[in-house]
């Protein structure tokens, strides 16, 4: 039985999943999926974060076999919990079967005015001077979805998640320096499917692009889906990597990422 293994981003939680955990499920029924907190994040918020990608990395990759999960998993993983599994794969590829990047980007491969988009700095200021949990969440929830409107619902579970699981400052200072530091190898670890929406207001998804340029690997591009591809679309991302999974996966740019490559040039 396949173990598929769940990383979010810088400071959020397993609980950020949301129903995209049983939507992921149902698409690998033959399989465990497994969600896993970074250190320092939901019920590891009271844990120092380590300062590096590769601490965060090994970190996971010890809860996993405490948990009674064993290898090889595959690893699924959004923004900077992909650059975990990249640091995972890296360091012990036999555990590893493959990793789905989503919405992503490495300092090896595109610069900083990508890897975070120039008009997303005031609505990152916003986050931090918004008053009250509600508030920082709404913020984050219109910078992170291509269709914030649509997800009223989830505004309210994360201001929930915020007020009962905060994530300290130093920890997210320590999170973002780990992230700035990291550089992934110059080739895939193992197979990799890179995934990004078009309609990403944090990271330019040119990031992605140069992910699966570099690697040789295949990308999908959701033609309106934000930074949280999960939320947005996770029934699509189910299908993208159930597609993966039973098809050809390495060697190649697949001829989808061939025009997501030209409709981002």
């Amino acid at each position: 039985m396949s173990t598929w293994i769940l990383l979010r981003g810088l400071a959020r939680e397993t609980r950020h999943w949301g129903g995209f955990a049983e939507v992921f499920a149902k698409a690998f029924p033959e399989g465990r999926v497994l969600s896993l907190d970074l250190a320092g994040n939901g019920v590891l918020n009271g844990q120092r974060s380590p300062s590096s990608i590769a601490a965060l990395a090994e970190h996971c990759r010890e809860t996993a076999v405490r948990l009674g999960a064993a290898p090889p998993y595959h690893l699924l993983a959004l923004s900077m919990g992909a650059m975990v599994a990249v640091a995972w794969a890296e360091r012990h590829p036999q555990e590893i079967a493959g990793c789905v990047l989503i919405s992503t980007s490495f300092g090896s491969f595109s610069p900083l005015r990508h890897r975070l988009r120039l008009r997303a700095w005031p609505a990152l200021l916003g986050i931090l001077v918004a008053p009250g949990a509600h508030a920082r969440e709404r913020r984050v929830l219109e910078l992170t979805s291509g269709r914030p409107e649509a997800h009223e619902g989830v505004l309210e579970a994360w201001t929930v998640i915020r007020r009962s699981r905060p994530v300290s400052a130093r920890n997210g200072l320590r999170q973002l320096l780990a992230a700035a530091r990291f550089r992934a190898p110059q080739a895939a670890p193992v197979p990799t499917l890179v995934l990004a929406g078009a309609g990403d207001r944090l990271v330019d998804p040119r990031c992605s692009l140069a992910i699966a340029r570099h690697w040789q690997c295949p990308l999908a591009l959701h033609p309106d889906a934000g930074h949280d591809l999960p939320l947005d679309d996770g029934a699509w991302v189910a299908r993208e990597v159930r597609g993966w999974c039973a098809g050809p996966r390495s060697g190649i740019m697949t001829a989808e990422g061939e025009r997501a490559s030209r409709a981002l040039s």
